[in-house]
């Protein structure tokens, strides 16, 4: 799949998909469910969250 494919399917634009997956951007639990189920995956094999340094988990 390509970004231009996954942005239309979840609805968002290709620049988008390209910060989220630099890790310029976080996105919303929505939409990191829209990207999960387009990828037919659960969530937490597409995201997982790693606490800062010093914050708890």
């Amino acid at each position: 799949m390509t970004q231009a494919q996954l942005a239309d399917l979840i609805g968002v634009t290709r620049q988008t998909v390209i910060a989220i997956e630099k890790g310029r951007y976080s996105p919303s639990l929505e939409l990191a469910f829209q990207i999960a189920r387009a990828f037919k995956v659960p969530l937490d094999s597409v995201f997982q969250y790693t606490p800062d340094e010093g914050e708890a988990p």
